[in-house]
């Protein structure tokens, strides 16, 4: 083993950590990469994997830490920024979440989850229409980008636009049509839009998928259509 005939290689620990954090030994992975940092205290790789381990335990701070680490070390790691800015995002703290994709994207335009992970930080924020415009470009990047036609659904949806809420759910259907919460969803923007037969046919679809349509949905659904199922 590499680490037993040189206890300095960084590789060897690097390698093994991420060994270790592909099997789920998060804490043996962090070790691992704890002392490849002590060896070589500018390897960015290893703080950025780190990071990502740290992320999935659930220790946003030293992630965040981490993340830092990568970018103060190399200004031009786009995806230290994205996956810093999704800590942020899970932090609730939507400002930061927003700086980071932005310079994420400034670094790699093409980035489409960037866009549509803005998009979702702007829309917690409730600036829906700097939400669609960046599910758009995240499709315009990548036009099979399920999640953010979904997002973009939910966005129009909230905004009452339900024409074009159906049509990004009818997309996302055309892309995944066992998406379960997508046949779920157009039902309701049909039901603003008073279109029952179309309703009642997601909602089987739906339920087919297993998905377990709200309780107070169907009752309001059988006294507007007239229909018991």
């Amino acid at each position: 083993m590499a680490i037993e005939t040189n206890p300095m290689d960084v590789k060897a620990y690097f390698n093994r950590g991420n060994t270790y954090h592909i099997k789920g030994h998060y804490d043996q992975a962090i070790s691992d990469f704890n002392k490849a940092v002590e060896i070589n205290p500018m390897d960015v790789k290893v703080y950025f994997n780190r990071g990502n381990t740290y992320f999935i335990k659930g220790d946003k701070d030293q992630a965040v830490s981490d993340y830092s680490k990568a970018i103060e070390i190399d200004p031009d790691n786009g995806m230290a920024y994205y996956n810093r800015g999704s800590v942020y995002d899970h932090k609730g703290d939507y400002d930061q979440a927003i700086s980071d994709y932005s310079k994420a994207i400034e670094l790699n335009p093409r980035l489409a989850v960037a866009y549509n992970d803005r998009g979702n930080a702007y829309d917690a924020k409730g600036q829906r229409d700097k939400a669609i415009a960046d599910y758009g470009r995240a499709i315009e990047i990548d036009p099979r980008y399920v999640d953010a036609y979904y997002n973009r659904g939910i966005v129009f949806s909230g905004k009452g636009d339900y024409d074009q809420a159906i049509s990004d759910y009818s997309k996302v259907i055309e892309l995944n049509p066992n998406f379960a919460v997508a046949y779920n969803n157009r039902a309701v923007s049909y039901y603003f839009k008073k279109e029952y037969d179309k309703v009642w046919e997601d909602v089987h679809k739906a339920q087919t998928l297993g998905y377990q349509v709200h309780p107070g949905f169907l009752k309001a659904l059988r006294e507007a259509s007239g229909r018991k199922k």
